[in-house]
């Protein structure tokens, strides 16, 4: 008896074997592995202009780089003042005409890549030296002058449809802005003045907005509301052009950076000044009640933060 209980204790030959091979596949089978799980909250999706204009198709990309789409804060720019307009024009205790309001942004788009276009044909040049302006889609030569030419044709073209839905006084008045839109880009040669031209040209809204709802302008509401866009045109290119300064003495250019110099500060406060003063007088001559003076009072704080 005491025999057989060793013999089960020690263990067969047979099992002992069939055991070897099992514990050799152990120690060289590999380990598993876990499917990794990746670290961090999931990114959200994303849909600036930037990546939009980036996931566009690659023949397509450089028209929309040159028409700045990655970069709408200048179509944003051109669109305000005719928000403005439009909102003071509508009837009292109404809201702003949608319609007018959409047609308006897509002619914000269209005219600011056709500026952007025609400033970009002028200055391919000049961009070729400026680190910044380097890798504009003209000056990089990723598009022929040819074809940003044609393609010019046809922004300007599809913002003519938008025109033509306004009336005829409007249509008129429309049309006479396009001699800004081409002549800006050469002001920068000539006169250190630049900011004033683009204020001229990217304020038209202001007028044309209140003539599309109202049929004609009312000046002693128009100019004034007018003046104070193109005093916030001045302050902010202004600012924007500090960043050029270097870069515009070296290739000859002009600016009301360089006008100004050490007294941007000064000059700035005058034009933010202006600006309050005028969006007052426009408010007061079309009856404005106190929410329109709390906006302009929110506009003077914010002015005041950024000067």
């Amino acid at each position: 008896m005491a025999a057989l209980l060793a013999r089960l204790c020690r263990g067969a030959p047979g099992l002992r074997a069939a055991r070897l091979p099992l514990a050799a596949a152990a120690a060289v089978a590999p380990p598993l592995r876990r499917p990794s799980v990746p670290s961090g909250p999931p990114r959200p999706l994303s849909f600036t202009a930037a990546e939009l204009v980036g996931a566009a198709p690659g023949p397509l990309r450089p028209y929309l780089r040159l028409m700045r789409l990655h970069q709408p804060a200048g179509t944003w720019l051109l669109y305000l003042p005719c928000t403005w307009s439009i909102g003071l024009a509508a009837e009292p205790g109404c809201l702003p005409d949608w319609h007018m309001l959409s047609l308006f942004g897509v002619g914000a788009v269209l005219m600011r890549g056709a500026g952007c276009t025609i400033n970009d044909m002028w200055d391919r040049d000049y961009d070729k030296k400026v680190a910044r302006t380097a890798s504009r889609p003209l000056a990089a030569g990723d598009i022929s002058t040819f074809q940003s030419f044609v393609f010019l044709g046809g922004q300007l073209s599809l913002a003519l449809c938008v025109l033509l839905c306004l009336n005829y006084y409007s249509i008129v008045l429309g049309a006479a802005s396009l001699s800004l839109v081409i002549t800006y880009p050469l002001m920068k040669r000539i006169t250190y003045w630049p900011q004033l031209v683009l204020g001229l040209t990217f304020n038209w809204g202001a007028l044309l907005g209140w003539s599309a709802i109202k049929g004609s302008c009312e000046w002693s509401v128009c100019l004034p509301l007018y003046f104070a866009g193109v005093m916030w045109t001045l302050v902010y290119d202004t600012i924007y052009a500090h960043q050029d300064k270097k870069d515009d003495i070296i290739i000859g250019v002009k600016s009301t950076a360089l006008q100004f110099k050490e007294d941007t500060k000064q000059w700035l406060s005058g034009f933010s000044l202006a600006m309050l003063l005028s969006l007052c007088v426009a408010g007061m001559n079309c009856n404005q009640t106190f929410p329109y003076y709390s906006a302009v009072a929110a506009v003077g704080a914010h002015l005041a933060h950024q000067v």
